[in-house]
Order: structure tokens, then sequence, then C-alpha cells
């Protein structure tokens, strides 16, 4: 199912959630929906459900005008952090919960709920839990059965919020691999909120970066990751190094560094790099920059070093195949191999 969001507004006292948010997703796609507290991820994923409603624009299901319709009409899967399974409830009357709770003319018979039920279980990988009930699940268990109970529904679109926040690590982990397996399976339309970079790049087939209601960037984990289109996003995705400078006639200067700034208008800027993104080189040149090593760290077979550029501070990532001999106070000339460049004010 297609999902396509026009415009759309939503406003709390003093603050603007969503701030004329425009976003297509493809039929099949998995989709990640990234960003800070506040940026506006969960209240997106409210209104496309229909738990919410939208201030001003549209959803659309498709070719349907979805914006009026509540959440039973829109037939959309919703799994949330806490599971928010019915204690009282077996794992199989959980799963067959949204098909019993249909309207007598569209609901399914007890032999196909009962089939459906022991279909899901085998997706999710738990054939032998329906008789057990929620307290007696750890919880990576609990949020298979919640994915369950929102596919048992056949939905338009499957919208997850956070769904492994309430996950230790090693288990959000595990549970990462199995819904991009699981997917691969389905091709279900899937929306899903975090506020964690590393899931929304393994686990999406695109990233939606949000930041105060509005998308500042939607692309593939490399393109997001590679091309940052503000310095919001270079900051935001993995780790990076901010130095300022200054650009003349197409060119970002700073301390013998030349390096091409075309489209960024003289005068203030930053270039923004990668800590990996620098290698180590014997002399002085162009696109070299001339530091000193402050401290060194090794881990394993990663080093990490600050560097001092000037007064101002540049880490560096370099590992023992690069065969570089670090010690405080050692002068190096760094070549900088990705970088983007932008006028001070942006």
């Amino acid at each position: 199912m297609q999902l396509t969001i026009s415009c759309l507004h939503k406003r709390y006292p003093g603050v603007a959630a969503l701030d004329g948010v425009n976003l297509d997703i493809r039929s099949g796609e998995l989709v990640a929906l990234l960003g800070p507290s506040g940026s506006g991820k969960t209240t997106l994923l409210r209104v496309i459900a229909g738990l919410l409603h939208a201030d001003g624009g549209q959803v659309a299901f498709g070719d349907v005008d979805a914006t009026r319709l509540s959440l039973r009409e829109r037939n959309v899967g919703f799994v949330f952090q806490h599971y928010a399974l019915f204690r009282h409830m077996t794992v199989a009357e959980n799963i067959a919960f949204g098909l019993r709770s249909r309207p007598r003319a569209k609901r399914p018979d007890k032999p196909t709920i009962a089939k459906r039920v022991q279909e899901l279980l085998q997706l999710v990988q738990l054939p032998e839990h329906g008789g057990r009930y929620p307290d007696q699940l750890s919880g990576g268990q609990k949020q298979r059965i919640a994915l369950a109970r929102a596919l048992a529904i056949d939905p338009a679109v499957l919208l997850l919020d956070e769904p492994f926040g309430a996950l230790d690590a090693k288990v959000r982990v595990e549970l990462r691999r199995w819904l991009r397996r699981l997917h691969a399976q389905t091709g279900q339309t899937t929306l899903f909120v975090t506020h964690d970079q590393e899931e929304a790049l393994e686990l999406a087939d695109r990233v939606v970066l949000m930041r105060a209601g509005k998308v500042e960037q939607v692309g593939t984990p490399d393109e997001i990751y590679r091309t940052p289109a503000s310095p919001y996003v270079f900051e935001f995705i993995g780790r990076s190094n901010v130095l300022h400078g200054q650009v003349k006639a197409g060119q970002f200067c700073l301390q013998g560094l030349a390096l091409d700034a075309v489209g960024v208008a003289d005068g203030p800027a930053r270039l923004y790099l990668r800590p990996h993104d620098l290698h180590a080189v014997a002399a002085a040149a162009a696109d070299t920059l001339p530091v000193l090593v402050r401290t060194v760290q090794r881990l394993g077979g990663r080093i990490n070093a600050e560097l001092g550029v000037g007064e101002q501070t540049l880490e560096w990532e370099a590992f023992d195949s690069d065969n570089v001999a670090l010690a405080a106070g050692d002068t190096l000339h760094l070549r900088v191999r990705r970088y983007r460049v932008f006028a001070a004010g942006e």
C-alpha cells in the first residue's frame, strides 16, 4: 500500500508538532522516522494511524483519502513500545483479538481465525507459545507477539512506535535483524519511529530525519550518511567534526588547507568531516591539514586521537592496519578524503 502525506499540520499550545510535512512512502517500503524527542515523529505516526486528528493536510492510503477515517476504518497495524498485550488473554487470544473484534459480517469463522493465529505464530518463530500468557514471555517474545497481533488483520500499513525501546541492547540487536527478515518475507509497507540512528540505518530502506515538526532530509541510509543535506543532518547522523574557516573564491581555507567549496558564498564557513575520513600523509599539500596530536587512546585495533588545529579540536580515528605511529606532541599532516562545507549561517 502506497502512503502519501501532504502538507500535514498539527499544533499543540505553543508548539507546531507537525509543520507542513510532505512524504511519499512506496508500497512495500520499510521506512524509519528518525529524530530527537520533540521532533514530531511519534505525532506523525499517530496522525497516520488515526489516533490523532491533524489540523490540516491529508493522509492518503493509495487513492483513498484517509484523513477523516477512524483507526478501524484505516485498517492499520500499530505496535507500541510497551507491547500493550492483554495480560488476561493467552498469546493466541491476543493475536486473534483484532479478527474477533470485527463486525459480524466481516468476522472470519473460528477455524479460519485459529489457522491465521498459527500461521502468525510460525511467522514470528514462536509456534509453541499460543497457550502461554504475556507474563510468561520475555520482552523480546512479547514484542514478537505484538507484531503478530498487528499483522493478523492484514493491515494496509504497519506502524511501529519505538518498537525496541523497552528492550536491553542485546535483544534490540537480535530483534532488529529478525524484523528485517520478517519484512523481507511479508513485504508489508512499514513505518517505524526511533531516536536510535544505528537502528534506523541498519533496518530501513529509507530514513526520514525530522526536526522541530519538519522533514529535514529523506534518503537511503547511505545517502543520509554520506550526503547530508544540512549541518543538522551531518551532526545528528554518526560522529562528526566541525572546523571553522573561510570560503574564498570557491575554496574553504584553514591553516594551509584549501578544499573545493563550490556553491558556498565567500565568508565564514564550517567544514564538516567524519573522524575516519582523514588519512595521514608524509608531507603537507593543499588538501592536507597540519595538526598537533594532543591525546591518543587505543581500543583494540582502533586508534582514537584528539588533535589540535590551532585553537580548534579535531577527533581522528585510525586503525592498526594504517601503520600510523602516534604519540602526544607529534605533528601530522592529514588528507581530507570526504567532507561537506556549509556557510556559517546555515
